[in-house]
């Protein structure tokens, strides 16, 4: 088993981070430092806690003042590598807020994010001053470094995780819009698939509008349209022929399906499910094949999971069999339950058979 992530914030690495500290700053009090950050608590803490205790004490032991506090701050990042660099945007987030202090703080996050993302940092400067620091992040889709443009779409993802919801924009995403469009063929890789990932937020409380984007962005450029296939996945997975029809993704009626298996019926917890289905053209046609699960759930009721096999075009009258598994192991993301299970096939969207097993207790 792999170690747990939070243990990157260890004894050492806090010490680490102290005496980098130290070594810009004189003052700075190693040992009482990581007494009070390192207490008979810490092993109790998880990842994000940790950061946070490490942030709460860096306000108790850098100067008072906020501006210079950053001041050694700036001193540190250059030469200092180790987990502690995600908490120097956390200090802003955590010290920063008050308005006085908003060119120091913007700065700060500006600089940080490059070498830990800011994209949490930034989500109380949205909340609490909304116009403001969008048009903050606006000029950042236009910085020429790829971790501010990025930070840009991250940060004002709705529904990012590890973080608050943005609720405003759940109920109106039009502020992100801009930012967005200015980053729709950027050439970094990272920041297209932050902004993908914006696209799926939106389209979870808003579909129609990500559709009506999916449908204006499309084909003009390469970029755009990957972001666009990545941003439409959740509606994919839901089946909106609007959206499979972007893609080439929408005949239903020249597929044959035959041959559809599930097996064993019976499988124990632990184990693979095996399935195995044929499919025949009678036109050249675009296939986005995938199967869902319904999962019983703790409760007993059923909940129903998509996932993809595979895309790929046929020629009429092409004939291809797909075998495939599927393993009923239980996940950190999963846990399984007893009961009937069915798995369901899906071409281009449309469910074309529907099996039940049952998922028993080894």
């Amino acid at each position: 088993m792999p170690e747990p992530l939070k243990n990157m914030f260890n004894r050492d690495s806090v010490r680490a981070l102290a005496l980098a500290i130290q070594a810009v700053y004189g003052s700075f009090q190693v040992e009482a430092f990581l007494a009070q950050t390192v207490d008979q608590t810490w092993e109790d803490l998880e990842l994000k806690a940790r950061g946070r205790r490490v942030t709460t004490y860096l306000g108790k032991f850098l100067p008072a003042d906020y501006a210079s506090a950053i001041g050694v701050i700036n001193q540190v990042v250059d030469t200092y590598s180790g987990p502690g660099l995600y908490c120097f945007p956390d200090f802003v987030e955590v010290f920063g807020q008050d308005l006085a202090d908003w060119d120091v703080s913007i700065a700060a996050l500006e600089r940080y994010t490059a070498y830990a993302s800011a994209e949490l940092a930034v989500r109380p400067f949205i909340i609490h001053h909304q116009d403001r620091m969008m048009a903050q992040m606006y000029q950042w889709s236009q910085h020429l470094n790829a971790h501010v443009r990025r930070l840009a779409s991250e940060g004002c993802r709705p529904q990012l995780p590890w973080a608050p919801a943005l609720t405003s924009f759940k109920a109106d995403p039009a502020p992100i819009l801009p930012i967005l469009e200015q980053l729709k063929t950027d050439p970094s890789e990272d920041v297209r698939r932050s902004v993908a990932n914006n696209l799926n937020d939106i389209s979870k409380t808003h579909p129609e509008l990500v559709v009506k984007l999916a449908q204006a962005w499309h084909g003009q450029h390469e970029r755009t349209d990957w972001i666009i296939k990545h941003g439409c996945r959740t509606l994919l997975k839901q089946g909106r022929q609007e959206v499979l029809a972007i893609f080439g993704y929408h005949d239903t009626a020249s597929v044959q399906v035959s041959s559809f298996t599930v097996a064993p019926a019976t499988v124990p917890l632990g184990l693979d499910l095996g399935f195995s289905f044929s499919v025949l053209a009678k036109a050249t046609t675009k296939l986005r094949l995938e199967y869902g699960i319904d999962f019983v759930k703790a409760n007993g009721q059923r909940r129903r999971k998509i996932f993809q096999i595979s895309e790929s075009s046929l020629r009429a009258g092409q004939h291809r069999t797909y075998t495939k598994t599927h393993s009923l192991a239980d996940l950190s993301t999963r846990k399984h339950y007893p009961g009937t299970h069915s798995l369901a096939l899906i071409i281009n969207g449309v469910e074309r058979g529907c099996l039940d097993f049952e998922l028993t207790l080894p």
